[in-house]
């Protein structure tokens, strides 16, 4: 089996999954980002399928771009304009190619943390 790239969002401020967030997935070489796909989240604030498939998986370094700034909006915890949080970007390494990365994010509208799930 080769690996494979998950993730999804959780808003911890309101207790719920986060529900149409865009998300980006790029491959990252020194300074060079190359967009390879991009999803939104569903109701269960996961991709309907894996960010990055089997069939697509290549170890390296990647970076997700979690576009959150409209979903704090509507859901009424942005604040005032500039938003303290609009993008997260999280870069990390995936190693083995044979692994199941997942890699969550779990967000309110002043802070964020991420780790390495299963």
């Amino acid at each position: 089996m080769a690996g494979y790239l998950t993730t999804h969002v959780l808003d911890t401020a309101r207790g719920v999954p986060a529900e149409g967030i865009k998300i980006a997935l790029y491959s990252v070489s020194g300074n060079s980002h190359r967009k390879i796909a991009e999803t939104v989240t569903n109701a269960d604030g996961r991709t309907d399928s894996p960010i990055l498939p089997e069939k697509a998986f290549k170890t390296g370094t990647y970076e997700l771009v979690f576009f959150v700034g409209d979903y704090l909006t509507a859901t009424g915890q942005a604040g005032d304009a500039p938003l303290f949080l609009d993008q997260i970007p999280i870069r990390f390494g995936m190693s083995d190619a044979q692994a199941h990365y997942h890699v969550p994010l779990l967000l309110s509208a002043y802070g964020y943390s991420t780790y390495r799930g299963s």
